[in-house]
């Protein structure tokens, strides 16, 4: 056993770190087995030597994150750990970056992981983006965020978001109401970003301005976008034509954003996912970046982590029986 010692400059630091009934160090001395005890403006860590040298790892660069503002939670906490734990404790510094949108209560969106900057770094700098990775990346969520900073920014004059309207493996049936009730529960998970970043009232001006669109996809066919900045989601429901069709929209002036999980593919076994297409068609294309997130870039509960983790190595199980 063994014990090292961090200094803390400010009381406020220790709190945030600490997390609300010390939470956040919890995690730590349960993933590394060692002892954590804040005692005169000092962090002793007890354990043994691999457990507390990740651990001091871990708080420093918490620290580093605190002194920049950032709030402390769980998900940091874990992102961090396993960053230690792979030796890049060198690149947490870049997570305290830049303020992406600001939502209508005032919370700043901003990249959790080094896998989201990357991700929110290319929509920034290529006109065409391809945000490929597992639920809870934030992949619609940070594409709606940089819609919105673009349109404030009166760099576009329209935001249009689509999506294929694909049943996720149930038959709806019948939906009764106007073509717009038939097609919002598709639209939902945009139109409850577009919520968070603009608010309800602000929202309902802009679409009744023609501002903002949520449309399905099939009514993106014959036009021409220009000066917009288009999201399509779900993606991997797409056929090759439909991604075909819906890439010859860009226009002048314009952004296209198109997000999707290829492992969630709910098309007929016979239809090739028109995401899978553009992934191999696209590559090397100048002015678009294709980005891959994966289960460390998961921003949701940790059990999210572990469930995509597992059907992975299902899924490669299968594929080595079938060889």
């Amino acid at each position: 056993m063994i014990e090292q010692s961090i200094s803390i400059e400010r009381v406020e630091e220790a709190i945030n770190i600490f997390g609300s009934f010390d939470e956040n160090i919890r995690i730590i001395e349960q993933e590394l087995a060692v002892s954590v005890i804040n005692r005169d403006s000092m962090l002793k860590v007890t354990g043994e030597a691999e457990g507390v040298m990740y651990a001091v790892k871990a708080l420093e660069a918490l620290m580093s994150l605190s002194s920049k503002g950032e709030v402390i939670n769980e998900q940091n906490v874990r992102y961090i750990l396993q960053l230690v734990r792979e030796g890049r404790e060198t690149q947490i510094s870049q997570l305290a970056g830049d303020v992406l949108c600001i939502t209508a209560k005032g919370k700043p969106i901003k990249a959790k992981t080094l896998g989201q900057k990357k991700y929110v770094e290319a929509i920034r700098d290529n006109v065409v983006t391809l945000g490929i990775g597992p639920a809870g990346t934030g992949k619609t969520y940070l594409a709606v965020a940089a819609a919105v900073a673009a349109f404030r920014a009166k760099e576009i004059n329209r935001i249009i978001l689509t999506r294929p309207a694909v049943e996720a493996g149930e038959r709806l049936g019948f939906l009764p109401g106007d073509l717009q009730s038939k097609v919002d529960p598709y639209l939902r998970p945009l139109y409850d970003a577009l919520f968070d970043m603009l608010g309800a009232e602000t929202y309902q001006k802009y679409l009744e301005r023609g501002n903002i669109e949520v449309a399905p996809l099939a009514y993106m066919r014959g036009r021409t976008l220009d000066d917009s900045f288009i999201i399509l989601d779900e993606a991997q429901n797409t056929s090759r034509e439909q991604m075909k069709m819906f890439l010859t929209r860009l226009g002048f002036g314009s952004k296209i954003v198109i997000t999707g999980d290829i492992t969630q593919i709910d098309l007929p076994a016979d239809k090739v996912s028109g995401l899978r297409e553009a992934m191999r068609v696209l590559k090397g294309v100048e002015d678009i970046a294709i980005c891959r997130l994966n289960e460390s870039d998961v921003v949701r509960h940790a059990l999210v982590q572990r469930i995509i983790k597992a059907y992975e190595v299902d899924e490669d199980r299968k594929e080595k029986g079938k060889k």
